[in-house]
């Protein structure tokens, strides 16, 4: 089976329906503020009018109000809603499935996956308690745990055409959550770096089958 590929930091309709056309299995807008690639919920209403309901659509936040993720949620036609801040398990917990925790890769794992059976899964990236993600910069890949039954896991954080397959085969995850590696700058992607990354990842999962 393919690795799971999720493009995030989009900004652009344009280049989520690039995403969506090579094989992009989730896309995720931020909407957190402080963001190099932060977009407002008229522009996720944008991104979700030209895809179409084809994938599911993910927004990013750092310790938003509940409220702020539930309208969003309900509103700007996002699927699921990833939480990348320091927000209560109990909180992450109440999205039930509609929920993605962000972990990350200086921090254990299994307690916060046991916690959220629910979730629809976990993304570990590099640990940044200030930039909170879209970093670009690499962990130390290990192998991480894995989640519940049917929960999905991602790994993130310095993810490019170049690396993507020992990121996969170093980790044991799911997929991939990538941003800054396709882009020709925040929040722009780049059609020849989105094109590799997927051709690399296809690859692979070619290898795997044989």
């Amino acid at each position: 089976m393919r690795p799971l590929v999720k493009i995030c930091g989009l900004t652009r309709a344009e280049d989520a329906e690039l995403a969506v056309a090579l094989g992009a299995d989730l896309l995720g807008v931020v909407l957190w503020p402080a963001s190099p690639r932060a977009v407002s919920l008229d522009r996720v209403r944008e991104i979700a009018a030209a895809v179409a309901g084809r994938v599911p659509l993910v927004g990013v936040f750092v310790d938003a109000r509940p409220e702020e993720v539930m309208a969003a949620l309900e509103t700007g036609g996002l699927d699921l809603a990833q939480l990348h801040g320091s927000e209560p398990v109990a909180w992450t917990a109440a999205l039930g499935g509609r929920a993605i925790r962000a972990l990350r890769s200086d921090a254990e794992h299994a307690a916060t996956m046991a916690a959220l059976p629910a979730a629809w899964g976990f993304v570990v990236d590099t640990g940044d308690a200030r930039r909170h993600g879209g970093t670009g910069e690499r962990w130390a890949w290990r192998r991480l745990p894995r989640p519940g039954p049917g929960q999905r896991l991602l790994v993130a954080g310095g993810i490019r055409p170049g690396n993507v397959r020992a990121a996969l085969a170093a980790t044991g995850a799911d997929g991939i959550d990538v941003a800054s590696g396709v882009e020709a700058r925040p929040g722009v992607k780049d059609s020849g770096l989105l094109a590799q990354l997927f051709a690399e990842v296809g690859d692979g999962a070619m290898e795997e089958r044989a």
